[in-house]
């Protein structure tokens, strides 16, 4: 009768850890997926940011450089590409075309001196260098969490609650220009 109490006793505090366990894990896969839409907010307002300093810095060139219109119009195109994008993985898209034409963009004030000492010009400039600093970070952060949350859902034994309760993996920010994966070659 004590054995049978003992093994009572044993199973049942098993049961006990096994579902102190499962919240736990349940409760940190749902602190990962709200840390994601956190951070992903984070990333959103930095957009922002980068997306209300375009149209003034676009102004500023064309007054200077009125006929680059190609590369002004990328600029604008690549800006309203951004606010149509209706998915998550089109957005990031939409926002590395942006990031490629900002770069023609200075790349063209580079050609004119004048632009360049342009105090409104190197104002913006420098808050566009922040808010893309800011960017870098909180996409850097977001693909921190999420690589935390994707690996709860790949390793044992947190897999089992993860395909239970549905847990898809989430993506990372990655640059989709094959351009800028390449290595700088230097040459002197």
């Amino acid at each position: 009768m004590i054995v049978l109490w003992i093994v009572l006793g044993v199973i049942a505090l098993l049961g006990l850890i096994v579902l102190i366990w499962y919240i736990a894990t349940y409760n940190q896969f749902m602190r990962l997926k709200n840390s994601i839409s956190e951070s992903g907010s984070a990333i959103d307002i930095s957009l922002k940011k980068r997306f209300d300093l375009i149209p003034n810095l676009v102004e500023t060139v064309k007054g200077y450089a009125s006929h680059e219109k190609d590369t002004l119009t990328a600029v604008i195109n690549a800006r309203n590409g951004v606010s149509s994008a209706k998915t998550p993985e089109g957005k990031v898209q939409a926002e590395n075309q942006l990031t490629g034409a900002l770069r023609q963009l200075f790349a063209v004030a580079e050609a004119y001196p004048e632009l360049k000492s342009n105090e409104n010009f190197m104002d913006m400039h420098n808050q566009l260098k922040a808010v893309e600093t800011e960017i870098a970070n909180a996409r850097r952060y977001c693909n921190a969490v999420i690589k935390r949350y994707n690996d709860m859902i790949d390793v044992f034994p947190s897999n089992i609650i993860a395909r239970q309760k549905h847990f898809e993996k989430a993506s990372m920010f990655v640059i989709d220009d094959p351009i800028e994966r390449q290595a700088v070659k230097v040459k002197f």
